[in-house]
């Protein structure tokens, strides 16, 4: 799923192109993209788009009129900058959103359609659809630390919580914890100051970082290689191999559609964190820590 640096660099090059732009035709193929009837979706025709920005994981373009179209890309929905009037071609092919200057189409991959597409009128409509979370670069350390702890979570899950922190999802928040030294499953209300601390810069500077990387990548063309498993990501994607600090095979565990990866040496102290299916068919013979796991059969 695209998350806040995706989307940050999205919105900069949509800003470059449509920003205001007549949208002059709005063309739709899936009827289920399209999760809201009122106001008419024809509305947004011949209207200029005034404004762009993020609301959580979502794209929120302003059009004249006080009007609103909310897009929610979900896990494999992708934009592209196509030519004036592009075809919708392909079993992936969603919407197209039509300018002078060219085409915003939207594609999802995946038999299972998510991606949504809500037209509001105002911003009290707008305000409805904010998860609430903070924008973790426009808060300083405390308000950090203080949504952080309101509630003792395991710090991935808080991480990723939409009303707690916006615009995290499952793959920064691996390489925020790898980059802090912290254990996923870490509760936060047990957290120290200095752990709070190291997490609040991890944060910040992933979420920079990648945003800055995305936006070297892209050169200045529309971003089309928008994904959640990136080359030069420290554990996100990368089970089994190497962490790139200390060499140790990065771990996994999983629940559910969710797999969080964690290097033991670097955030866990050796440790290996229970996955929920493996642990409970090995039972005794789940190895309790890598070196147990990297210890040569027949030793020990």
């Amino acid at each position: 799923m695209p998350e806040l640096p995706d989307i940050t660099v999205y919105l900069e090059a949509l800003e470059e192109r449509i920003l205001d732009r007549k949208l002059e035709k709005l063309r739709l193929v899936s009827p289920f993209l399209l999760r809201t009837a009122v106001p008419p979706i024809r509305e947004v025709e011949g209207r200029k788009v005034v404004g762009l920005r993020r609301l959580g994981k979502r794209i929120v373009m302003a059009l004249e009129g006080d009007l609103f179209l909310v897009l929610h890309l979900m896990i494999t929905g992708r934009l592209h900058w196509r030519e004036q009037g592009a075809p919708l071609k392909g079993k992936f092919a969603l919407a197209a959103f039509d300018f002078a200057e060219g085409s915003l189409t939207l594609t999802e991959a995946g038999s299972k359609k998510r991606a949504a597409l809500h037209l509001l009128q105002g911003e009290a409509a707008l305000a409805e659809h904010d998860p609430g979370g903070l924008e973790v670069l426009e808060v300083d350390a405390g308000a950090f630390a203080a949504a952080l702890t309101a509630r003792n979570h395991t710090v991935k899950r808080a991480l990723t919580d939409p009303r707690i922190f916006s615009g995290i999802g499952n793959a920064y928040a691996d390489e925020i914890l790898h980059r802090a030294g912290l254990s996923p499953v870490a509760m936060t209300q047990k957290l120290s100051r200095q752990e709070i601390a190291r997490l609040h810069a991890a944060t910040r500077e992933t979420l920079l970082d990648w945003a800055q990387r995305l936006r070297n990548e892209a050169a200045g063309k529309f971003p089309e290689k928008v994904t959640a498993f990136r080359k030069g990501m420290a554990v996100h994607g990368r089970y089994g191999e190497p962490c790139l600090l200390c060499g140790t095979k990065v771990q996994r565990i999983r629940h559910a559609d969710n797999e969080t990866n964690y290097c033991p040496r670097c955030q866990t102290g050796g440790k290996l964190l229970a996955d929920r299916g493996l642990s409970a068919l090995l039972k005794k013979d789940w190895p309790k820590s890598i070196d147990e796991l990297e210890q040569p059969r027949g030793k020990g």
